[in-house]
């Protein structure tokens, strides 16, 4: 029986025999035997179920389908297991179920094998054996020995099948090769004409560094056959690359390398490796009967690479396009595993090993600190000291393995150099020198557990730098020979100047007179140059950031703001203001209406002052326990004898308050005006008479005494019978000067209501003053 098995549309002829599992009407079929993938690739593994569809007079229905790994145990559903936990997926059907393995790994090879559960009492059936699945993680997988095969043949042309052992997942195609020359890239069949001495290979493409050995129609075909695909060898040693071929007359041949055509005159023709300058004086090609061998002495990594074999002959050749052996050349290598460490000492377990050399097939040699201590084993234990150093080597080969060695005292560099700047980037770097690499692990001072886990990264980073992160840093060094700790590094910040804020230690509302300090405060500890400014001119620039002035209210109030600028960047300040104040002063008084004046009428006095802050100004009458009015004006609506006196103004606020001078005035009284039977020529007369003299009864000491004063009166010694009002107002000339104002009222019999009163402008020896007549109109 043919069966077909796939694996993402792959199709083979090969190891379908006992796929199909069972017994009477239970069985498992697979699409597969064997399967190979490699390692992180996804592969799909695919069986169908069959069973009776009645038993013991019930309907049988598959009530549980699920793939297995480990059958020896209870059965369990293979995505419960931890192992494949987020890989596996399984699609059931009617008709089967298909498993998919995703990022497969090496530890997955295994064979699978899919269950069935029915209804029935006993009713469950497991495929057995299943698929074996075989994961590699080395392309080594793929050596599988392709081989060639005649499926049909006429007398001319040849039906070929490429055969290999396994399936691959996807849908690879295959290269095909004649004569060592490549034909074309198909399926796994390939059909041409062949000739008698033609030579036929094949490879899966991607894989062709591993074809299958040529195959002829006769035994006397033309070919070349390589001994070894695959070699590797150690550094420093020697290796041998050998063919065999069946060419009977050989025009000339060759070794070449297709890693090295860049050097060649034309890439597609070959050039002898014999004149290659990198080969020149390490090669060797000895010729035998139908073989050649090429020699490559003291082995380097450069040299790993693939050689090939080319020869012409009387006919067309043997073509160059047909792979041929890879050398691979690793360096010895000394593996480290500790045993025991203790301060300053680690036992350890040494072992010489190379990637592609089995310890078996050597012979070793032992060095610590350059001295032989061992020969012949390919392991070795110690006591390791902080300055010991150990290496290995094969014995017929004089090149040693690197030495292992426990890392050396680590040092730490601050990146950049010089002062650093808030803000910035910084990175400290661990420097030692360590084999096997070192792990790093970073510490602050007076903290006890590491800064970030162990990393082989030597670098610290601080990708903004802050000032919480001034301090002393160290580092330490360990691998499996041992444990170094750096010094400190101290990282001191400096910083560009923040936006300074001006402050003082004096308040800024202060008293005219007072000393004030302006202060620049400025977040930085590289020394800045400071700049101040009053609305927007410059005062000083220095390198002191105190600004220092004795207070005068029409110089220093106002806003002021400071700079703040060091080599690295510049602050400006927010504005500050300084109000300079001052008590109260008196700088006017007056009296309105300053004309006529009618008994009865308003009289205005007004006080003009000045202070910072504004002042309150409350009126007092001269022996008046009680203030008459507040504010800058004092309105008599209804002028009265009761309102005559001597008046002055208080100025007040925060800072004090002021009070206008006393002066010396003839006493109070004002009576009303009634008629009367005296004439008014005699007190007209009189009236004059009595203002002139108390004007210049007025001395200039007085005058100095009562500054800033108002004063209404009303003189005793008036006449009862004069009919006429007499007003003296000497207005201010200066801030220093007298300010008052004397009424006088005389009764008129002929008028009782009112009076008229005419201001005559007079001087004497004292100065200007104002004479103010009321003259009563005679009666109709």
């Amino acid at each position: 029986m043919r069966c077909t098995a796939a694996v993402n549309g792959f199709f083979t002829f090969l190891l379908c025999a006992a796929v199909v599992q069972g017994q009477d009407d239970w069985g498992v079929t697979y699409s597969s035997a064997e399967i190979c993938a490699l390692k992180g690739s996804t592969v799909e593994i695919h069986g169908t179920y069959r069973h009776p569809t009645r038993e013991k007079d019930l309907n049988v229905s598959v009530t549980e389908a699920f793939w297995l790994v480990h059958a020896d145990n209870e059965p369990v559903d293979l995505k419960s297991e931890a192992e494949y936990a987020g890989r596996v997926q399984d699609h059931c059907d009617e008709d089967g179920c298909t498993l998919t393995i995703s990022d497969l790994r090496e530890s997955d090879s295994a064979e699978y094998r899919f269950r069935f559960i029915t209804n029935q009492p006993g009713g469950s059936f497991t495929g057995s054996p299943g698929v074996v699945l075989t994961v590699s993680g080395s392309r080594s997988l793929f050596y599988l020995d392709p081989k060639v095969k005649i499926t049909q043949s006429t007398f001319t042309n040849h039906h070929l099948q490429c055969n290999i052992g396994c399936f691959l997942p996807g849908s690879p195609k295959f290269v095909w090769y004649k004569n060592g020359k490549k034909m074309s890239e198909q399926n796994f069949t390939y059909s041409d004409s062949f000739r008698p001495k033609d030579s036929v290979s094949c490879a899966v493409r991607g894989h062709e560094d591993f074809p299958s050995a040529p195959f002829c129609k006769t035994q006397s075909c033309d070919k070349v056959f390589y001994n070894e695909r695959r070699i590797c060898a150690i550094k420093g040693s020697s290796v041998d690359i050998s063919v065999t071929y069946t060419q009977p007359s050989i025009k000339s041949k060759f070794w070449f390398s297709p890693g090295r055509s860049h050097r060649w005159r034309s890439h597609s023709q070959p050039e002898d490796l014999k004149n290659d300058p990198q080969y020149s004086n390490h090669v060797q090609v000895s010729e035998g009967r139908k073989s050649s061998t090429l020699t490559i002495y003291n082995l380097t990594e450069s040299d790993s690479a693939e050689y090939r074999f080319a020869l012409k002959t009387s006919g067309s050749g043997w073509g160059t396009d047909l792979h041929g052996t890879t050398l691979t050349v690793t360096a010895l290598q000394v593996q480290v595993t500790r045993i025991f460490a203790a301060q300053n000492v680690v036992l350890a377990q040494l072992k010489c090993h190379s990637s592609c050399a089995p310890a078996d097939h050597h012979s070793f040699i032992w060095f610590k600190n350059r001295r032989k201590i061992s020969e012949d084993t390919n392991s070795y234990k110690d006591i390791i000291y902080p300055e010991d150093k150990i290496s290995c080597a094969i014995k017929q080969n004089n090149h040693r393995a690197p030495a292992v060695y426990a890392p050396n005292s680590p040092s730490v560099s601050v990146s950049p150099a010089g002062e650093i700047i808030v803000g910035h980037f910084v990175s400290l770097t661990c420097i030692s020198y360590a084999n096997p690499a070192a792990n790093y692990s970073w510490y602050k001072k007076n903290r006890p557990s590491a800064l970030q886990p162990p990393s082989k990264d030597p670098q610290f980073v601080f990708s903004s730098i802050q000032p919480s992160d001034s301090g002393e840093y160290y580092c330490s060094a360990e691998n499996e020979m041992g444990r170094r700790t750096s010094g400190y590094a101290v990282i001191g910040l400096k910083y560009a100047p923040k936006p300074p804020l001006p402050s003082a230690t004096s308040s800024v509302e202060t008293d005219e007179g007072s000393s004030v300090t302006l202060t620049c405060i400025s977040n930085t500890n590289l020394a800045p140059n400071y700049t101040w400014y009053k609305e927007n001119q410059t005062l000083l620039q220095r390198d002191d950031n105190i600004y220092n002035f004795i207070a005068d209210k029409w110089i220093h109030s106002g806003l002021y703001l400071c700079t703040s600028m060091n080599k690295h960047d510049q602050g400006t300040s927010s504005t500050g203001h300084a109000d300079v104040q001052y008590v109260p002063q008196f700088l006017s008084m007056s009296v309105s209406p300053s004309g006529e004046l009618v008994e009865g009428a308003s009289v205005t006095l007004t006080c003009i002052s000045d202070g910072d802050p504004a002042a309150n100004n409350t009126w007092h009458k001269v022996d008046k326990d009680s203030p008459k009015s507040s504010g800058q004006t004092f309105i008599i609506t209804d002028v009265r004898s009761e309102h005559g006196g001597i008046y002055n103004c208080e100025a007040q606020h925060g800072r004090g308050q002021k009070f206008s001078p006393h002066s010396n005035t003839a006493s109070s009284s004002m009576k009303s005006a009634v008629a009367g039977s005296i004439s008014a020529m005699f007190v007209t007369i009189i009236l004059v008479f009595s203002c002139i003299v108390i004007g210049r009864q007025r001395s200039p000491k007085q005058s100095s005494e009562s500054r800033g004063r108002l004063d209404i009166s009303a003189p005793h010694n008036m006449a009862p019978e004069s009919d006429m009002l007499a007003a003296v107002l000497r207005p201010p000339e200066e801030q220093d000067e007298l300010h008052y104002a004397s009424v006088c009222f005389i009764k008129n019999e002929d008028d009782p209501l009112f009076s008229n009163i005419v201001l005559t402008q007079l001087k004497d020896e004292h100065g200007e003053y104002m004479l103010v007549n009321v003259v009563t109109p005679s009666p109709d």
